[in-house]
């Protein structure tokens, strides 16, 4: 498009520029334009305070390169096309706001194109597709000449990356494999999106409120998570241990190497601690065989719930069916309209 149209204007945009560059500018360079690079009719210019970086062409056609995390460069523009790679990283407001910038007019057609690996069933961009929105193509991995010939056999290539594919289980296997837009079996939270849920990480204040969460397991993993929650009440996950086959008292002085190092804290402490309330107490203890004390130990391991005694409060049965009450009516209320 480019080349037949001059004075044409694209972009292509990432959520973010870092991933941009190690990804789809890599393909850009090597697949795409490559012929056009090497024989001069496109050059790299790596952008200004002024002015971002792009490919221009000699002709007159620029395409322009971004990341939505430093928008005021590629969003203070007009384009004829654009081009989005990972598009599950965008939040619906990304989405909208370049469908805005789409009117340089140079070519007859002005269009917002994505690229999209299958997900959950519900996401914001496939309920587009659904409603006509939005036009969802198709693609296999039988398209691809790389991967497959014309008769169905699999190239050397294929052979390989195929071959990975196929030892893939669950939902990845449905995913990658074959495309499907399917869930986990069982999933609590039916319409996690990670266009929505997932975020770059940021700096925590130290005035947020911060919350712990605790499932024992020893054979299942026991997971610990620690929760920020800002000043309109949503959760941010900080932190995380998902491990099997540990003793909980090892599982303590992980946590406790993590938030207070050299024994004195170095973030707030949580307003409560919130356990898996149908497990026993005596399952604290297991495995049943405990390992004998380090031989240069002057005093035995500190019990988990000393260790937490001092500083944090545990929630009753009660607060607990409370919160996840709570829980629940959320997700009634986060559901798409």
């Amino acid at each position: 498009m480019m080349l037949a149209n001059p004075g044409a204007r694209g972009l292509i945009v990432r959520k973010t520029l870092v991933s941009l560059g190690s990804t789809g500018l890599v393909t850009w360079r090597e697949k795409v334009a490559a012929e056009s690079i090497a024989a001069g009719p496109v050059v790299w210019y790596g952008g200004s305070q002024q002015e971002a970086a792009a490919y221009r062409y000699s002709n007159g056609s620029v395409v322009v390169v971004g990341g939505l995390d430093k928008p005021q460069k590629v969003m203070s523009s007009e384009y004829d096309v654009i081009f989005v790679q990972e598009a599950i990283e965008l939040a619906i407001d990304d989405w909208e706001a370049l469908t805005t910038r789409l009117r340089n007019g140079v070519i007859s057609f002005q269009q917002l194109i994505a690229d999209y690996n299958p997900w959950t069933p519900t996401p914001w961009l496939k309920a587009r597709a659904v409603r006509g929105d939005t036009v969802m193509l198709h693609s296999r991995h039988e398209d691809n000449p790389v991967l497959f010939r014309p008769d169905g056999t699999l190239t050397m290539v294929g052979q390989d990356y195929i071959g990975k594919l196929d030892k893939l289980t669950g939902v990845r296997f449905h995913r990658l494999r074959h495309g499907k837009w399917v869930a986990a079996e069982g999933l609590i939270y039916e319409d996690w999106d990670p266009a929505v849920h997932l975020l770059d990480r940021i700096p925590i204040p130290q005035e947020w409120t911060r919350w712990w969460t605790v499932d024992f397991g020893y054979t299942n993993p026991f997971v610990w998570q620690d929760w920020a929650e800002d000043p309109d009440g949503r959760l941010y996950l900080v932190r995380e241990i998902y491990r099997t086959r540990r003793l909980v008292e090892d599982h303590a002085k992980d946590i406790l190497r993590l938030v207070a190092p050299g024994g004195t804290w170095a973030e707030p402490r949580p307003s409560a601690i919130i356990c898996d309330h149908l497990l026993p107490p005596a399952a604290l203890d297991q495995p049943r065989q405990r390992r004998q004390p380090d031989p240069v130990s002057v005093a035995p391991p500190r019990p988990t719930t000393e260790l937490a005694a001092e500083h944090l409060v545990l929630m009753t049965e009660h607060q607990q069916l409370s919160l996840f009450g709570q829980i629940r009516a959320g997700q009634h209320r986060h559901k798409p309209a």
